[in-house]
């Protein structure tokens, strides 16, 4: 992050713990145990360190965090020729901590993603910080030098920079776009249908990742059960239940059970609705080759 700021752009890399090397440079991140923004120090491990982000964050900042912190705004503004005083820089400068920095925080920091004491279900070795560690040398390795540590470092900032700079444009590209889609199709629910539990999106974007938060700024009661959109060849019509969170799987209010695993013609002369294409196992989406269509499985299965 730090080579993408105009400041430190052509910054040449030192990897050391040696206190008078580290005084001599022109930023120290991750080792030194010091925070001071104005030397460009940028530490988490001393004690007392308790630095958040701010704007309602609350996970304690590592290195990566620290660097955000200081220069995200830059960076993003930069990066997408924008002004950083602009609204779109500040909402994707939140946005992007959101779903891509507190993650590299937490897991620096030792923090637990769920305060459960399950064990998970299943195992994830392909976050950014798992495929950063596979980049250190194996153990079985002959060459342990320092030369190939180094070489190893520098793919891992390629890694870390490339995917970094990956969600700046997605997240400028596609989620943004998309958060004002959301927006605007949830003020106007009530022209859907008179439950406000509906929503019809005229184009395919990512609004799964909006409409629980949007809900909430928005105030929205009650919450909205389905969404009606285009599929992406706009040959059918999707009826998608919400799920009952972000993070989760389950529909707030599934498509009916009776429905669940049939198709076409069966699935028409269960449902009572014509042109009906199929229902999911577990009963999160369904289709319909008509608008009218989707929005009679979406009001039916309200009504269920």
């Amino acid at each position: 992050m730090l080579r993408l700021t105009k400041h430190f752009s052509a910054a040449h890399i030192v990897r050391t713990r040696d206190p008078q090397v580290l005084d001599s440079l022109d930023a120290v991140v991750d080792v030194g145990g010091v925070y001071d923004p104005s030397r460009h120090r940028y530490d988490h491990h001393q004690k007392g360190f308790e630095e958040v982000l701010g704007h309602g964050f609350t996970t304690k900042l590592s290195s990566a965090g620290l660097v955000y912190k200081h220069f995200g705004l830059e960076i993003i503004a930069k990066e997408l020729q924008l002004d950083e005083g602009h609204p779109d820089a500040h909402q994707l400068y939140k946005a992007l901590y959101k779903n891509f920095v507190e993650a590299i925080d937490a897991t620096d920091n030792g923090v637990n993603q769920y305060d459960l004491n399950q064990p998970p279900k299943y195992v994830i070795n392909t976050t950014l910080s798992s495929r950063i560690k596979r980049l250190n040398l194996d153990w079985t390795d002959f060459d342990q030098s320092s030369e190939r540590e180094n070489e190893a470092f520098h793919q891992a900032m390629a890694l870390a920079g490339s995917e970094f700079l990956e969600n700046v444009h997605y997240y400028a590209k596609s989620w943004l776009p998309a958060r004002s889609i959301v927006r605007e199709c949830l003020a106007a629910r009530g022209s859907i249908d008179s439950s406000g539990e509906i929503i019809k999106i005229n184009q395919s974007c990512p609004w799964k990742l909006h409409i629980h938060e949007l809900e909430e700024e928005m105030k929205i009661q009650p919450s909205i059960k389905y969404v009606i959109y285009p599929d992406d060849r706009r040959e059918s019509w999707r009826v998608q239940a919400v799920a009952v969170s972000s993070d989760r799987f389950e529909s707030r209010n599934p498509l009916p059970s009776l429905w669940r695993g049939l198709e076409n013609e069966r699935l028409s002369e269960i449902a009572g609705i014509p042109g009906c294409i199929f229902v999911h196992m577990s009963g999160f989406i369904g289709g319909n080759r008509s608008y009218d269509g989707a929005l009679a499985m979406a009001r039916a299965s309200l009504n269920a």
